[in-house]
């Protein structure tokens, strides 16, 4: 089982990214994808969730109208679009696998490697 996450970057404040989680190992439709981030000096953040079983997404308050979670089942591959962002996004994105969706890191695992975005001013 692996999920990797990429697509980070260095992005001026507004701009817009997309990251990605790579997943192997295991069948994506039967699981949840979570996004995490970790900002320098914080604990993880749990900031939205897939659930591939019926495709539904939630993110949580300090993102949403900016953020959004979408597949590529036969990609195997979930994205994070991140839009309009702020310095105060900048942090590691990590993913992760689930049975449910939550915003708390325990309910996860494995995890991909993360990836940095930094957003500037």
């Amino acid at each position: 089982v692996q999920l990797q996450a990429s697509g980070g970057g260095l992005v001026q404040s507004g701009s817009s990214l997309r990251l990605s989680c790579t997943t192997s190992g295991f069948t994506l439709d039967y699981y949840v994808i979570g996004w995490f981030r970790q900002a320098p000096g914080k604990e993880r953040e749990g900031i939205g969730c897939i659930n591939n079983r019926d495709g539904r997404t939630s993110v949580s308050d300090s993102v949403k109208g900016r953020f959004a979670i979408s597949r590529d089942n036969a990609k195997n591959t979930v994205y994070l679009q991140m839009n309009s962002l702020k310095p105060e996004d900048t942090a590691v994105y990590y993913c992760g696998r689930g049975n449910f969706c939550s915003y708390n890191g325990p309910d996860f695992g494995p995890w991909g490697q993360g990836t940095l975005v930094t957003v500037s001013s």
